[in-house]
């Protein structure tokens, strides 16, 4: 899985693939964020991210059972401050963040992170994005929300009888774990191939080339988790 998807078209990871939908979810179009320095963001947050800011430092203190006193107390910043911040009206430097992720025992992502993935999130099979190939024997359905960072993916692959789809390497650290639902498939991982039936699963280093065939004489259908060492999206 992979490559990027372009006015419908693969670029790379399935390159002799053309799809029909030009908005593709990222396993699709690899999107890497930067790394910050020591754990630290690239930038420091804006004021459009300051109520995200304010809500996940509330949830913390409160969960560690902190008053405003006496978290200010172990940050060494004043107890206004982190009102303010609190409520949305303040936009902390990265150093003034940074002094109360130590605070916290936390990263500088807890607090730049959206509390979305605590919600169950249903996604109808009329709303999942849907990926098929020009000649309709290859498909792929995310079953994933498409929007926010993430580190896995996961998708409905099916594949008709003979068919059979190249992938290009992922970025590094990249993992694919795939399971047969039905059919027969054979997964070329470098010069190594994988038969793999009905319940059968495999786990596998995608930051190589790799390919997808369906070897049985039924369409194949199979399930597929993308792991990647990076946020994408």
């Amino acid at each position: 899985m992979g490559g990027t998807v372009s006015e419908g078209a693969f670029q790379g990871n399935m390159a002799a693939t053309t799809f029909r939908e030009s908005e593709a979810p990222t396993g699709f179009s690899m999107r890497r964020t930067e790394a910050g320095e020591a754990g630290r963001p690239p930038h420091p947050p804006t004021a459009d991210g300051a109520p995200m800011v304010g809500v996940n430092l509330r949830r913390l203190r409160s969960k560690r059972g902190l008053s405003l006193q006496r978290l200010a107390q172990q940050a060494g910043v004043s107890r206004a401050m982190l009102s303010q911040i609190e409520l949305g009206r303040s936009t902390p430097t990265i150093s003034l963040l940074w002094k109360i992720s130590q605070a916290l025992d936390v990263t500088f992502s807890a607090f730049l992170t959206s509390q979305q993935g605590r919600t169950p999130v249903v996604m109808t099979a009329q709303a999942c994005k849907l990926l098929t190939n020009q000649a309709g024997t290859f498909s792929s359905r995310a079953l994933f929300p498409l929007d926010g960072a993430r580190r896995s993916e996961f998708y409905e692959l099916r594949m008709s009888a003979g068919a059979e789809e190249n992938a290009s390497p992922h970025p590094p650290g990249t993992s694919e774990n795939l399971v047969v639902s039905s059919g027969t498939i054979e997964i070329g991982v470098e010069q190594t191939l994988y038969r793999l039936g009905p319940g059968d699963a495999v786990l596998f280093a995608a930051d190589v080339p790799h390919f997808y065939r369906n070897v049985g004489v039924t369409p194949a259908v199979m399930y597929l988790v993308v792991s990647y060492a990076e946020e994408v999206g």
